[in-house]
């Protein structure tokens, strides 16, 4: 029986650069989808796929992430005396902080070295990795699907999605063996292959269950795609170790770490929300 997992890594060390100079002095991870930061888009999916630790790792000069986890007593206090329970609501909802920890990412060496960071933290059990760039708006949260799957098979587990064949350069992609459909065997891994060179077109997204196995790979700081210690090549080195596989999840999945992503987002998640709605077609109607 596979061992449940119960922590979530939150890579949050990241400049942000592409949103300068929104994110020079505010945490990309904290910029907001219609009135929710992404961190918190990223935490309520990990609370309802029933992760019960939380371990951010995050960057000197990023502390306000910190600040919106935390209790806010007095506001909490003035919302309860004004009635507003709705708004209340909004900020009660968060991990207990017993059940955050913080790890810190000194350097922006990459994504992988951004998970070793959180080695002490995670310990010898298998985990979850979630990037909060990537929101996925699904009936059943993304992750929970990845559990489901490693539930069945064991092993580890990313999110797939075919990207164009053109696109293959920015993402990490799967060489695939057996696939119904759903669930790809993972065969191999190449971080941002040239399209010519890409094994396939079925990228990995920012949701995985990983074997903690992958610290072993991961502290040797191998330096990858960019110059960077890339997650995807320490993967790579988990194949034949344990079963590998890339699920097809179902949702909607907003690149929020690009600019036209992030706006795509906030559009749509407004949209769906019947106070937004109508506001939201008169506005782009307007627009246009």
């Amino acid at each position: 029986m596979a061992q449940v997992i119960e922590k979530a890594v939150f890579p949050l060390g990241g400049l942000g650069t592409r949103f300068l100079p929104a994110t020079k002095a505010v945490p990309k991870e904290m910029l907001p989808v219609v009135d929710k930061p992404l961190i918190q888009y990223a935490v309520e999916e990990a609370q309802a796929s029933g992760i019960k630790e939380f371990i951010f790792v995050t960057s000197p000069g990023k502390d306000a992430i910190k600040c919106h986890f935390d209790r806010a007593e007095m506001l909490e206090d003035t919302l309860n005396q004004k009635g507003k329970s709705a708004e209340l609501a909004s900020i009660n909802g968060f991990p207990a902080p017993e059940n955050i920890t913080y790890a810190v990412q000194s350097e922006p060496l990459g994504l992988g070295h951004a998970v070793w960071c959180a080695r002490d933290e995670v310990g010898d059990e298998p985990f979850a990795v979630i990037l909060a760039d990537d929101l996925v708006v699904a009936e059943t949260p993304c992750l929970k699907q990845l559990i489901g799957v490693y539930d069945e098979v064991g092993g580890n587990v990313v999110a797939v999605m075919d990207v164009p064949k053109a696109q293959t350069d920015r993402y990490g992609i799967l060489e695939i063996g057996a696939d119904d459909g759903r669930i790809a065997e993972v065969k191999g891994l190449v971080e941002k292959p040239k399209p010519a060179d890409a094994p396939s077109t079925l990228s990995i997204i920012g949701r995985y269950v990983l074997q903690p196995d992958i610290f072993e790979f991961l502290a040797r700081a191998e330096r990858g795609a960019g110059g960077e210690i890339q997650l995807t090549d320490a993967m790579a080195q988990l194949i034949g170790r344990a079963p590998f596989h890339g699920l097809r999840f179902e949702g909607r999945r907003f690149d929020c770490g690009d600019k036209a992503g992030f706006l795509e987002a906030n559009v749509a998640i407004a949209l769906a929300r019947p106070d937004l709605h109508d506001a939201v077609v008169r506005i782009i109607a307007e627009v246009k």
